[in-house]
């Protein structure tokens, strides 16, 4: 985004992580490019920026955001309000309902079920992409546009193993939490790792899974 903006333009990143602010910078040296971005750290419910700054950008973006936050709408409350009038507001975020294996596998499909509801354990909302519209509406702006990018592949594409290994590695990752869970043990958990690796060797193997993606503007 800085790269299109230009030297005449501001852009604007916000992160909590130190750690993750940290690589962030180190890979923004490694491209050249350690002075086209003001990283701020904060929290996305409270924007870091300056009364002059509020109502002055022409765009607010968040992606894959939402869905981990206490508070999603006071997010996008504050989003709008940090854009001028007339401004945009993009968000892209996942309803973790979509996905679908096919042929199906019932012993993986518990796994992922299970996996959206460690969001809502927490407090948060694996379902938050189906509401992106409704919810810039609610924090002032109108809807202008909505779509939902693919993010599948089918076995023999060019993307399938990527796709497959990337949804494997969320779900290993978070192990701890779809366990505390209680509705998986460790056995169900390991055979539903097994049967997925084998499903992935599977020919015809198809992988359907979309992201949500809304925009919105602030009336003039």
């Amino acid at each position: 985004m800085a790269r299109t903006v230009g030297p005449a333009g501001c852009v604007v990143g916000v992160e909590r992580s130190a750690e993750q602010m940290a690589e962030g910078q180190r890979l923004a040296v490694v491209a050249g490019e350690a002075d086209l971005v003001d990283v701020r750290a904060g929290d996305a419910h409270w924007l870091p920026l300056r009364d002059d700054e509020w109502g002055s950008f022409d765009l607010a973006h968040a992606r894959f955001l939402l869905e981990h936050v206490a508070d999603a709408q006071t997010v996008v409350d504050a989003m709008v309000r940090a854009v001028r009038p007339g401004g945009r507001v993009v968000l892209e975020d996942d309803d973790h309902e979509l996905l679908r294996l096919f042929p199906a596998l019932p012993d993986f499909e518990r796994i992922w079920k299970a996996y959206a509801a460690s969001y809502a354990a927490v407090g948060h909302d694996p379902w938050v992409g189906r509401k992106l519209p409704s919810m810039l509406a609610r924090a002032g702006a109108t809807p202008t546009r909505c779509d939902w990018p693919f993010f599948g592949a089918c076995h023999g594409s060019e993307t399938f193993t990527t796709i497959v290994a990337n949804c494997r590695a969320i779900v290993t990752g978070a192990r701890a939490a779809i366990l505390a869970g209680g509705d998986l043990g460790d056995a169900d958990f390991a055979a539903g790792i097994r049967a997925y690796d084998d499903w992935c060797r599977t020919p015809g193997a198809a992988y359907w899974y979309c992201t949500f993606w809304a925009e919105g503007a602030r009336p003039v």
